[in-house]
């Protein structure tokens, strides 16, 4: 059942179009990411939906008595209440329950009236069994669970809310609001400021979530592993696709291939048919010239097709090492930290070599951090030792964007990190990064997260450090830029020690995973899905259990690969001859184009009415068998 409709919604904000004739139905146990660059209009979209922005024309639809819910992004709540009363409150159904239960438990210990007394406990009756039924002996449980899923420590459910950050304010709206389950349920970044466990614990939660789910994010490994459905919004216009964020990804590329063979067909049709009526025209005779009407008619009816529109443009980035390290980079002896009344960790010890790509992970609050800063000497009260090997040269991308003057203009920021540089290679290297014009002139302070994010890194490529430490690097990226980041990390010849949340960042370029505790840390060769593997082991119970998983895994895998390759050659099979069937196809299209030009076929009504059909039928048959034959590599490529 359709549960969430738009219908041509359209934006505008001055002379500068946000949203053009957005038009898409969900159903309501369809699971949607939102994607597209930033600025797109994503966030736009979700407060018109909300009704906090009235669109210039188009119509909402929202089935009937349904409740939507929407978290934007770092929403926070203002409350005098504690954490544990404020998710409570949203279960004052329940709070009212019993405050009527416990005055009928009163009025039946002291009526003495027989016939008052059954009416009390028929209500008491009613009442106890549909607060059993809604759910009243388990909601505080449900509460709690939801808090400490998100991060919240039982301790911390006695706090303010006015007492807390940013970021806990929105973990705590977060929670609210899952707790409330509305029909329609918008999230607008809502893994941000959470950690990678309360990440999976979110996923877990949305993944069983039985209603409709709109998410926005930037986040990859989140949107493959909870939804359905992917809405694309680009170039103030959407697409809606079947399928997770890797499935979106490759339908795009299929759809953008068959749109632009199909626009490249048509060009080519009409091309041939513009020679045929300038052909009839030069010969001038009466039957010509009907001829020629006739098709530049079939011309004017036709249904022209658009070439795929241009990609939002990409940064580009590439750094480069100015110089060589040595073999050894970094020795960390016993390193920790505390601030009075927490601890963050203590006894960090750890090397790093030469080209490793080493990620901190850890909690929330653990000093991920913080062991940066320690690193890169902006703070000096620590315990333990550090020092760097021969010949290294580091380099610190810091996610609040400290070392950015806010006074300066884009282009004087960038300058300061390397005075040596022309002008022009400056404005070069900001056109890289998708500051042009005017944009280069704008104060630092007055540039979004985004915008910070690129000049941060501008500076770290201007370094050519051969260390590059970096603090959440992928935090106020979209997915394109984060993807470019991934590949310019991938390609450069130094050495890399990141703290990152982004599972699919890691996943791509980890070689090595610290993993940062209180008093310990767990050191591990390889990315986050094998990392994940070993601590799924490691919790899994005894060695015996241990042994019989990896055989179950090693037969199963077995199996499996059994299957793919059966597969894999039936797809082979049938795309050769799909691929020879569109060969002999298009072989016989061009035969028949070549004859319609023939002088003497065209003077034959007859015979040139057959091949028209002919060739229509070819070309019905030529788009089924591109369509065939795409669908056939996207399976292939699984």
């Amino acid at each position: 059942m359709i549960v969430l409709g738009c219908n041509n919604i359209s934006l505008s904000f001055g002379v500068t179009t946000i949203l053009k004739d957005i038009s898409f139905s969900i159903n309501d146990t369809d699971k949607v990411g939102v994607v597209g660059v930033n600025g797109a209009g994503k966030s736009t979209l979700f407060k018109i939906i909300a009704g906090e922005y009235i669109p210039d024309s188009g119509e909402i639809y929202t089935a009937k008595n349904s409740k939507l819910g929407y978290l934007a992004q770092n929403s926070g709540l203002d409350s005098s209440n504690t954490i544990l009363e404020e998710v409570l409150a949203v279960f004052s159904h329940f709070t009212e329950m019993e405050s009527r239960i416990k005055d009928l438990e009163k009025s039946m210990s002291t009526e003495k009236d027989e016939n008052q007394l059954n009416s009390i406990m028929k209500e008491y009756s009613r009442l106890t069994d549909e607060y059993a039924r809604l759910g009243g002996f388990e909601y505080q449980s449900r509460a709690k669970g939801v808090l400490k899923g998100l991060g919240f420590e039982e301790d911390q459910f006695s706090l303010n809310v006015m007492n807390l950050s940013g970021g806990q304010k929105t973990r705590l709206a977060l929670a609210r609001l899952l707790l409330t389950e509305p029909d329609i349920l918008l999230l607008d970044e809502p893994t941000n400021h959470l950690d990678i466990k309360a990440v999976e614990w979110l996923e877990e939660f949305l993944s069983n979530y039985k209603k409709c789910l709109m998410v926005i994010s930037h986040d990859r490994y989140f949107l493959d592993k909870i939804t359905n459905k992917t809405l694309e919004i680009e170039n103030c216009e959407c697409k809606l696709y079947n399928g997770n964020y890797s499935r979106y990804l490759n339908q795009k590329a299929v759809d953008r291939e068959i749109q632009q063979r199909h626009y490249e067909q048509q060009q080519k049709e009409i091309a041939r048919m513009e020679a045929f009526i300038e052909q009839q025209r030069r010969w001038n005779r009466e039957r010509n010239i009907i001829a020629a009407e006739s098709r530049l008619k079939a011309i004017e009816r036709m249904e022209k097709i658009e070439a795929p529109k241009n990609l939002p443009e990409k940064i580009r980035i590439k750094f480069k090492s100015g110089f060589a390290s040595g073999n050894d980079v970094l020795f960390v002896e016993g390193l920790g930290k505390s601030y009075p009344g927490k601890p963050l960790f203590k006894n960090v010890k750890f090397n790093i070599r030469k080209k490793e790509r080493v990620f901190i992970l850890g909690p929330n609050g653990c000093g991920k951090s913080t062991l940066l800063k320690i690193l890169t000497g902006k703070i000096d009260d620590y315990e333990g030792s550090f020092r760097y090997g021969h010949n290294v040269n580091p380099g610190y991308y810091d996610q609040e964007q400290e070392g950015l003057n806010p006074n300066n203009t884009v282009i004087d920021e960038v300058w300061s990190a390397d005075e040596k540089l022309t002008q022009t290679e400056i404005r070069n290297v900001l056109a890289m990064f998708l500051f042009k014009g005017e944009d280069v002139l704008k104060p630092v302070s007055t540039l979004s997260g985004g915008e910070k994010s690129r000049i941060s890194l501008i500076k770290l490529m201007l370094s050519e450090a051969n260390f590059l430490i970096m603090d959440e690097p992928t935090n106020h990226l979209d997915i394109n830029s984060r993807e470019v980041l991934e590949s310019a990390l991938a390609d450069y010849d130094g050495t890399l020690l990141i703290v990152s949340h982004d599972r699919y960042f890691i996943d791509k370029l980890a070689t090595r995973i610290i993993e940062l505790g209180e008093t310990s840390c767990i050191d591990f060769k390889g990315n986050y899905t094998e990392f994940h593997e070993y601590k799924s082991k490691l919790n899994s119970g005894s060695d015996n259990q241990s042994k019989n998983v990896k055989m179950t895994a090693s037969k199963m895998e077995h199996i499996a690969t059994k299957e793919e390759k059966a597969r894999k050659r039936k797809l082979e099979k049938q795309l050769v001859e799909t691929e020879k069937e569109i060969t002999d196809t298009e072989a016989r299209i061009k035969e028949i184009e070549n004859q319609m030009t023939n002088e003497e076929v065209v003077s034959d009504h007859v015979k040139l009415v057959e091949l028209h059909n002919e060739l229509n039928e070819l070309n019905l048959k030529l788009e089924q068998l591109y369509e065939l034959w795409d669908n056939l590599m996207s399976e292939n490529s699984r």
